[in-house]
């Protein structure tokens, strides 16, 4: 249900299938062109939008009811997905709670895989986004900063972050559990990014040296490349070249796909008795789901890596526990300091529509 005051909406891993998310994601032109629309709401005082492989959430500061619904209302229209549909899969938190999912996501509490750092970037980027829209006021203002110190207190004081888990090195300890060795296995990593950087990192501590290297800017792949001693292959003869690799990694940030089911089946015809390993890293999706239904052909996506990343999690309840309610000491303090000032503000400008400048933040 949408709420007056601090909110936060959206869709994650945890209410959203891979293919929902796939729907829901932002590119960044997209995502500046939403920002820019929602600036106008009548009754949002301020917002900020976190947008990942694994969610899609907006936090803000509504006035009313009304106007956190119609920022579900212009998110759904751009990405032509009806209100109806979108709530069977929506996050909907308001006030503490919304404070206390804030900061477990920053933490890795929240993650696909826990303990994960990456997403503390993530949010320190859209929020650094929002200030720079001019969109941010005093409230998430201290939210995001008081965020930021439950995050790195949580991980300090808790053991969260040990034989934590990233998306590239869950998907380079199963190509190991398939082949026994990487040694002999060539390798095609798709995509030069943070991701492709950690996958090539990673695969080369468990042993693989036949890497290659294919980005949409060559120059990238070639960077890449030089770094770990790789190959660069062009991006447009990835297809044409999948038969010349054992494993191949999806994690570009194309809109499409970008291995199709035809080149599949091509590069199988030229390998039939040797199986080819797909691990798609992308949101969306690189590689044409219909690829897994190939005689010899194996696909892995960001949730079957979750899956096989859950058992790190519950080998580590205890922790997941405290890290909780680390975190929820803090989230209930800062609320006390905040809903007074809300409240406040809804009753100053009872009526009044638009975004708060930004202003500064106070220590709780």
């Amino acid at each position: 249900m949408n709420r007056p005051g601090f909110f936060v909406i959206g869709a994650t891993h945890q209410t959203a299938p891979l293919a929902v998310r796939e729907k829901l994601s932002l590119d960044a032109a997209s995502a500046s062109a939403l920002h820019t629309e929602l600036a106008g709401t009548a009754g949002l005082r301020e917002f900020a939008l976190l947008s990942t492989c694994n969610r899609i959430e907006f936090y803000g500061v509504a006035e009313t009811a009304e106007a956190a619904g119609r920022v579900q209302a212009a998110f759904c229209a751009r990405r032509q997905f009806t209100v109806e549909e979108f709530e069977k899969f929506r996050l909907s938190l308001g006030n503490l709670e919304a404070v206390q999912h804030l900061f477990e996501v920053a933490a890795g509490l929240d993650s696909q895989m826990l303990g994960e750092t990456e997403i503390f970037g993530q949010v320190k980027e859209a929020y650094a986004a929002a200030q720079a829209q001019r969109t941010t006021g005093p409230v998430l203002n201290r939210v995001f900063q008081k965020t930021f110190q439950a995050a790195k207190f949580a991980r300090t004081h808790s053991a969260i972050t040990e034989g934590r888990v990233s998306v590239a090195n869950v998907a380079v300890e199963l190509a190991l559990n398939i082949f026994g060795s990487l040694a002999e296995a060539r390798i095609l990593l798709l995509g030069a990014g943070e991701i492709g950087e950690k996958t090539a990192r990673a695969f080369q501590s468990r042993g693989a040296s036949a890497l290659t290297v294919s980005s949409r800017r060559l120059e990238r792949a070639m960077e890449l490349a030089t770094e770990f001693g790789a190959s660069a292959l062009p991006f447009d003869q990835r297809e044409a070249r999948l038969a010349d690799f054992d494993i191949v990694v999806g994690s570009t940030s194309a809109p499409d796909l970008v291995v199709s089911h035809a080149a599949v089946v091509a590069a199988m015809r030229r390998r039939p008795a040797r199986p080819l390993f797909f691990i798609d890293l992308a949101l969306p999706r690189d590689i044409d789901p219909a690829v897994a239904g190939l005689e010899n052909v194996f696909l892995y996506n960001l949730d079957d890596l979750a899956k096989i990343a859950e058992r790190n999690r519950l080998a580590r309840e205890a922790e997941i526990a405290k890290c909780r309610t680390l975190l929820g000491e803090r989230a209930a303090t800062l609320w006390r300091h905040i809903e007074p000032q809300i409240a406040a503000s809804r009753q100053k400008d009872e009526g009044a529509s638009g975004l708060s400048s930004p202003d500064g933040v106070s220590s709780a």
